[in-house]
């Protein structure tokens, strides 16, 4: 099969689980073409099966804000008639699903027919979707796609809430590949990062403010008061420099590292103890996920998606959302033993396997075929 696959090639869940998606599919023996305005960052490698096609918008001073879905649309028409593609896989409902309509318009009109398969990540439902501006085309989008999927069953729930859905909604959680978060090097240099006695706890995101960042700093500014810990902050975002003034405040600078983003993830998780997730909402939570896969419990909210992937007293816990005594507290009960630690990053392990791709991707095969024997005729 030729697909193509439509996503933000950030450093965003959704850009990440697109990528490894396509590159899952290749070695499935298909072929794929991401078609994005730049290289995801996890494609790190082209070849005959895997290809990219970047998405080019000419700055017109015409226009105030330049049309990258009109730019995207026409992008999608040309690759399709030139590769043959055979269905559309597009990350988030707008602008992916908009603009792909309005490809596979253009191409019936030339007597071609291609099948969208629209996968629903999080913020274009819950924030962006549901804003009375986009709503109208969220709902569109959604109902003229051949298949529509959804990373959890708590986003199911909600896109059924907040727009007058027709289509049918298949949850296909997110995943890993567990085999990718087996450390294979020997060289898991700890005590770069902090003392033998020291406890790691550490956080990935993007730092916006629905990650709630700050209550991570107070978390373990409650946990480093009771044993000796060292907190590792991974992303940017405009949350980044407020944490950083907390914790000069705090006066706990010294105990906090603020990392950037980074290509690194497997090694900063191999140090960790302790993973923090306290968001406002969660569509799923693949940090957790990936977290989890590497051995590290969480400590995590209880919003959105993320019970379904963090079992609460297993893999870690769940708190209410800005319960940060609940949080640290729970942290304290795993970090404080050895023993009962050991035991969590061996549930959080094995939890994380009813995630392994190996098992979602036949999913998605399967959603293919339906779509491309379904197809929407327009």
């Amino acid at each position: 099969m030729k697909i193509g696959i439509v996503c933000y090639p950030t450093f965003g869940g959704s850009g990440v689980v697109a990528t490894e998606l396509g590159l899952e599919l290749s070695k499935r023996g298909h072929e794929i073409h991401f078609i994005t305005y730049s290289q995801p960052v996890r494609l790190e490698l082209i070849s005959n099966d895997v290809h990219f096609h970047e998405v080019n918008v000419p700055d017109y001073p015409l226009f105030h804000y330049q049309p990258y879905e009109l730019a995207l649309s026409s992008k999608l028409v040309d690759m399709v008639k030139l590769h043959k593609i055979d269905v559309l896989h597009v990350h988030y409902a707008i602008p992916h699903a908009y603009a792909a309509y309005m490809a596979k318009k253009m191409l019936h009109e030339e007597g071609i027919e291609v099948p969208i398969v629209t996968t629903l990540h999080g913020t274009d439902i819950t924030l962006v979707g549901s804003h009375p501006f986009y709503k109208s085309a969220v709902t569109f989008s959604i109902n003229k796609s051949d298949a529509v999927t959804s990373v959890s069953q708590s986003l199911k729930d909600d896109t059924l809430r907040l727009f007058d859905i027709k289509n049918d909604i298949d949850v296909v959680p997110n995943f890993i590949d567990v085999e990718k978060h087996e450390f294979h090097f020997t060289d898991c240099q700890r005590d770069l990062m902090a003392e033998p006695e020291e406890r790691i706890i550490t956080h990935i995101s993007n730092f916006r403010a629905v990650k709630r960042i700050q209550d991570i700093i107070q978390v373990f500014y409650k946990i480093q008061k009771e044993i000796p810990a060292k907190l590792m902050m991974v992303g940017e975002g405009p949350e980044k420099e407020p944490a950083e003034m907390l914790t000069e405040k705090l006066g706990i600078a010294d105990k906090v590292m603020f990392f950037g983003n980074s290509s690194e993830i497997d090694k900063i998780l191999c140090f960790s103890d302790l993973f923090l997730l306290p968001s406002e909402t969660e569509s799923f939570g693949l940090a957790a996920l990936e977290a989890m896969a590497s051995g590290v419990p969480v400590i995590s909210s209880n919003t959105g998606g993320i019970p379904e992937v963090n079992m609460h007293g297993v893999s870690g816990f769940l708190s209410e959302v800005g319960d940060i005594e609940d949080m640290a507290q729970n942290a304290l009960y795993i970090l404080k033993d050895q023993e009962r630690l050991d035991k969590f990053k061996a549930n959080a392990i094995e939890e994380s396997k009813k995630f392994d791709i190996h098992s979602i991707v036949p999913i998605y095969e399967a959603i293919y075929e339906r779509a491309l024997a379904n197809c929407i005729s327009i």
